[in-house]
């Protein structure tokens, strides 16, 4: 099995966009969480939005880029 299919590669993108994003959303809410002064427990709302929104675009992008470049052979 030399070759993965299509949307196991689709899946993995999916993934790795998602835990990147993640991470990267994470950080970003909580430098903004922190220099916007958002009050109490609007602070972790705030970073978990932050944290899904981005995890969620990063996925969608990686893996429609890992689909894109699925269909290409070298």
């Amino acid at each position: 099995m030399a070759k993965d299919s299509c949307l196991a590669r689709v899946t993995a993108g999916v993934a790795v966009g998602g835990a990147v994003g993640g991470a990267v959303g994470a950080v970003y809410g909580t430098y903004e969480a922190i220099r916007y002064r958002v009050p109490g427990f609007l602070k972790i709302r705030h970073i978990g939005q932050t944290t899904l929104g981005s995890a969620a675009v990063f996925g969608l992008f990686l893996g429609a880029g890992s689909l894109i470049h699925c269909g290409k052979s070298y």
